[in-house]
């Protein structure tokens, strides 16, 4: 029965989901619209009809089997491979969620109805899509990566959940939980606020915690501007700091704004400090050049190694730049602080010496390194 109500929602009743989305319908108006449907169209008995608009509550306004996983502070990444298979990374060890969609009817209705909860288009020509909630969890950002059967080996759709914490812990409270010293702390937070800082390191290996955290560490009377491709990054306390997020176009909507267009206008907004939470195309170049012409800036960057993380970032910046490598290396040296981070910990930093001429490359003496 509740996979029947789903269905009749997600394709004859798509106008109500969305009215409730977008807050021109109460929470409390939609479930009493859903039990005269139930009335009207369902043969129940009252306590039946009770038990169906409950379960259809919390498929609704959570997140049907999954709700489970979201809810689990201790999860931060949940991946369906298929409807019975559902894999959890827990403080870091991936394992089995022990939940599963009874069947892989289910788990495409599932499917269709976050689609539709989250405005968004999944068909042929959109097979492939990212987007955020940010307002239906009261702990959680939720950042999904979805990839329907048209692009994948088998025919079911894969999904992907990253959950970043709404409040995400302080400098104080990172060095509680080992990912630093009190004296590798005071190092950073002086660091970034004298010259622009890059944080690289591999997937989940603390970045944007670190980041997170450094920036709410910026003086009040500095004007910040933070942009990001998902709504990781926000603040608690600072009083003038501007958010902007990348709006990425779709088959027939082709309206779009990336990371490259946000930093260029973000460049004229009269900001201290410019953030990039994570650098991963052409707008590299941007954040280069305003670090170049004496603009603080910070940014996150996969990278293997600490000596990787300039080559990286040049690399993106060679999309759209008429810049040799060599110039843009040269140009590098304005970052004056690269951590590198490893299994939620700050493992390495070292500090920019300038360019070897001779040796055609950056210098970069260590400050500080962690082994394990």
């Amino acid at each position: 029965m509740l996979q029947r109500l789903v269905e009749d929602y997600t394709t004859g009743k798509q106008q109500s989901l969305m009215q409730m989305k977008k807050g021109q319908l109460s929470k409390e108006a939609f479930l009493a619209e859903a039990a005269h449907h139930i009335a009207t169209y369902y043969t129940l008995t009252g306590r039946e009809v009770k038990k169906l608009l409950d379960a259809f509550e919390q498929y609704i306004f959570g997140y049907s089997r999954l709700s489970v996983l979201i809810d689990d502070k201790t999860v931060s990444d949940i991946r369906v491979v298929g409807y019975d298979n559902i894999r959890v990374k827990r403080r870091g060890q991936r394992m089995p969620a022990e939940v599963a969609f009874s069947s892989s009817k289910e788990y495409r209705q599932f499917i269709d109805y976050i689609a539709t909860r989250n405005q968004v288009n999944i068909s042929n020509l959109n097979a492939i899509q990212r987007f955020t909630d940010n307002e239906s969890h009261p702990d959680f950002i939720l950042r999904f990566t979805l990839s329907m059967p048209l692009v994948n080996t088998y025919n079911e759709p894969y999904l992907c959940i990253r959950k970043v914490p709404k409040t995400f812990p302080q400098m104080k409270e990172l060095i509680a939980q080992n990912m630093m010293e009190q004296e590798i702390a005071e190092l950073l937070i002086q660091r970034f606020r004298e010259g622009s800082t890059l944080i690289c390191g591999g997937n989940s290996s603390g970045k944007t915690t670190l980041l997170n955290a450094l920036k709410e560490t910026l003086p009040d009377d500095m004007a910040v501007l933070v942009t990001q491709q998902a709504d990781e990054l926000t603040t608690k306390y600072h009083p003038d700091m501007m958010f902007l997020h990348s709006l990425p176009g779709t088959g027939e909507q082709q309206v779009s704004y990336g990371l490259e267009e946000i930093s260029i206008a973000g460049l004229t907004m009269d900001v201290d400090f410019f953030i990039i939470g994570e650098i991963k195309g052409a707008e590299a170049l941007y954040l280069i050049n305003a670090a170049y012409t004496g603009q603080l800036c910070a940014a996150t960057i996969h990278a293997p190694s600490a000596d990787k993380a300039p080559d990286k970032l040049v690399d993106y910046a060679m999309y759209e730049s008429r810049y040799s490598r060599n110039e843009l290396m040269k140009m590098m040296d304005c970052f004056q602080t690269l951590v590198f981070m490893e299994h939620y910990h700050v493992k390495e930093i070292f500090e920019c010496g300038g360019w070897d001429e001779r040796q055609k490359n950056l210098s970069y003496k260590k400050i500080y390194g962690r082994e394990e």
